[in-house]
């Protein structure tokens, strides 16, 4: 997949998401502001990355603020390899296997390793999924896509993972060199970042109430 640059104005993105109240978790919380419709928190680098040796600079954080019936999130790289194509999914937990999760958006770096995207949906304690039934699905991908769904009771999901879109970049980061499924033609590189910091069951989006 070929890096394109894309315009300079905020990409937004409409999908659900869901959380809750704030209590102080072990290494990490996510800090609301006084009228509760606010949250911020960090993203850390992942277990591939540190066991990987790379992306010892790395930071990121991320906001979320509900406006009107959904929510603005608003993430904010600083210190990643510049001029480089990450994707963003919303995840059930933050190390793999991940659990379920959905592609919520891009986000590029420029030449200074920073980037800042927007995207906008339920970002809150009604984060979820849900599969009433099996059925079939799109075979966009012979041989990798599923051609149906798993059924599922609604799961919800409250955390995020940033994974790189190419493996090469990823190398070039002096990463590890392996393909994972998290872009749109499953050809991604390994996990950058995501909220490993907060509890597998207690992800960050939990914290932003109805």
């Amino acid at each position: 997949m070929k890096l394109t640059r894309r315009p300079s104005w905020k990409r937004l993105s409409m999908l659900a998401t869901g959380v809750l109240a704030l209590p102080i978790l072990a290494g990490a919380a996510a800090h609301a502001d006084s009228t509760t419709d606010k949250i911020s928190f960090d993203l850390v680098r992942s277990a591939s990355a540190r066991d990987g040796g790379c992306l010892r600079q790395a930071e990121a954080d991320v906001t979320v603020e509900t406006v009107g019936a959904n929510q603005v999130m608003t993430v904010s790289l600083s210190r990643m390899p510049a001029n480089t194509a990450f994707v963003l999914f919303v995840i059930q937990v933050p190390d793999a296997p991940f659990g379920m999760g959905w592609y919520q958006g891009d986000v590029d770096t420029g030449l200074d390793g920073t980037a800042t995207e927007t995207f906008i949906g339920r970002f809150n304690i009604e984060t979820f999924v849900v599969a009433p039934g099996s059925a079939p699905a799109p075979d966009t991908h012979p041989g990798i896509d599923a051609t149906s769904n798993p059924a599922t009771a609604p799961v919800h999901m409250y955390h995020l993972g940033l994974w790189f879109d190419r493996v090469d970049d990823a190398v070039k980061a002096g990463c590890p060199d392996a393909t994972t499924p998290f872009n749109g033609d499953h050809t991604a590189g390994i996990q950058a970042l995501s909220t490993r910091n907060f509890p597998d069951g207690e992800g960050p989006l939990s914290k932003l109430p109805e």
